[in-house]
């Protein structure tokens, strides 16, 4: 799923999504903001053909938000886990793809497509800085009282196995709005948010940025 933003005001302009990469039917469903939603079914049998024809859409003469590839300024990545070594946005390298790749265990189901997706887009507009954004890092500053299992410290030492609260790009998001909407102090305010979806958790967000999975 893909969103261009305007740097200048930081709201969408263009909104796209591909599904079904690698398998038959794949189909590239973009939109620009207030346009007409569009349908482009075409084989994606990899996330490098995926990502060209978002490109290609991206720079439509009619339909496309941009006049060409060299108008981007950055791309954008959520990254599911990050386990216990990222706990804020970070460029990405090779450094980082690594520790991306060392997650794979943690998150057998996101990270692998995650970094074929960052990848892709490495290809696709080379020497563009690439930031990825954990969903894992909200989570991270959980005191070690509400992180950790009742197991033995081996697992949490050697397998990284400890609490780390999912979906923290959504909670961060609607915890800052609900706090702006009750008109609640943020240094003191204590909300639970709670994500629903294909995935669901909640979350405590209170004093002093601690988040404890409830």
């Amino acid at each position: 799923e893909i969103y261009t933003l305007s740097l200048h005001d930081a709201l969408p302009i263009w909104s796209a999504l591909c599904e079904r990469i690698g398998i038959a039917n794949s189909k590239l469903t973009h939109e620009p903001a207030g346009g007409e939603r569009l349908v482009i079914e075409k084989d994606m049998p990899d996330h490098n053909v995926a990502i060209s024809l978002v490109m290609e859409a991206l720079t439509d003469k009619e339909h496309g938000v941009i006049k060409e590839i060299s108008e981007i300024s950055a791309v954008g990545h959520r990254v599911v886990h990050g386990g216990m070594k990222y706990s804020e946005s970070t460029i990405v390298d090779e450094k980082v793809k690594e520790g991306i790749r060392e997650c794979f265990d943690l998150g057998p189901l996101h990270n692998p497509a995650n970094l074929m997706g960052i990848e892709a887009v490495e290809k696709a507009v080379p020497g563009v800085p690439n930031v990825v954004v954990f969903d894992t890092a909200f989570g991270m500053s959980m005191p070690q009282k509400a992180c950790r299992y009742a197991i033995p410290n081996e697992y949490y030492e050697k397998y990284s196995i400890r609490r780390y609260g999912f979906h923290g790009t959504s909670h961060m998001f609607v915890a800052g709005e609900a706090i702006k909407f009750g008109n609640l102090d943020p240094k003191n305010a204590k909300v639970i948010v709670c994500h629903l979806g294909n995935g669901s958790s909640a979350d405590q967000i209170g004093r002093a940025s601690c988040r404890e999975r409830v």
